[in-house]
């Protein structure tokens, strides 16, 4: 699980994207708390060859990222 609340992009992109490069999970959940985090994670999740579901928790968003 990557937990990027609390910071700014491009951070959540770039603590997602080492996780995914290094490890290449099947699944990944990563935690974040702004739309535009959402955004720019799920780009980069996706041309990595990722699928994403979001889901809304209160004020933060869970990503799960699938192969």
């Amino acid at each position: 699980m990557v937990d990027a609340r609390g910071q700014s992009c491009p951070i959540p992109v770039g603590m997602t994207r080492r996780v995914l490069e290094k490890e290449k999970p099947a699944r990944l959940e990563v935690l974040v708390d702004a739309q535009v985090a959402v955004e720019n994670v799920t780009r980069c999740a996706r041309s990595l060859g990722y699928q994403v579901t979001v889901e809304a928790q209160g004020a933060d968003f869970k990503l799960t990222l699938t192969k």
